[in-house]
């Protein structure tokens, strides 16, 4: 006696319906694979759903690429570089007095002091004020100055400090002043730092 399985007469009717079927998907699996660019391998995975013995499935997956790691930032990279970097210069430093006013100074440094007057951008300036001289291994103190000790510099530009505001008030008296006022300043770079060999020195305990 037949049994009737999904409306086929025979159970041999249902294995060549479902063989078609299979042959099918076989058949669009490899079609798909031939119309995909830059000739890409695809493999198919069949798989049989448990609800239904008939359900074929054809999956294709392409094939695993190496991921290249991002580059670094360029705010990275010009740290590094910065921090790698030595400082330029002699391995030398002085305080020197411009004025009435006290500046520890390197070669290649820049500093702002009051205004030279004279003094042009460009022009290259000696001072003579070096009150102590500092090396890796020694140290020379001035009493009060270092003997021939001597500090190159050139100006670099006349300007002016940040505006400071001034504000004067008397109470019933209907008095108010208020005045801005901008110091003028010179900004010089250290060039060079020399004649201080021959002067007393006290080496720097290790």
């Amino acid at each position: 006696m037949a049994t009737a399985l999904g409306g086929l007469s025979s159970p041999s009717a249902c294995v060549a319906s479902a063989n078609r079927m299979l042959n099918g998907v076989i058949a669009k699996a490899q079609q798909l694979s031939l119309s995909t660019a830059n000739g890409s391998n695809f493999s198919s995975r069949l798989a049989v759903s448990r609800k239904s013995p008939t359900r074929v499935a054809a999956a294709a997956a392409e094939p695993l690429q190496a991921v290249e790691p991002a580059p670094e930032p360029v705010e990275a990279q010009i740290a590094s570089v910065v921090a790698g970097e030595k400082p330029k210069g002699e391995d030398v430093f002085a305080v020197i007095m411009v004025g009435s006013h006290q500046y520890i100074v390197a070669p290649g440094r820049y500093i702002n002091t009051q205004r030279l007057k004279g003094a042009n951008v460009d022009d290259k300036i000696i001072l003579n004020k070096v009150l102590l001289v500092g090396t890796k291994t020694n140290v020379y103190i001035g009493e009060p100055v270092v003997q021939n000790a001597v500090v190159h510099a050139v100006v670099e530009e006349q300007g002016l400090d940040p505006k400071v505001i001034i504000f004067k008030y008397k109470k019933k008296k209907h008095y108010r002043r208020t005045v801005g006022h901008r110091q003028p300043n010179t900004r010089i770079r250290i060039t060079g730092i020399t004649g201080y060999q021959d002067a007393p020195s006290e080496p720097i305990p290790q």
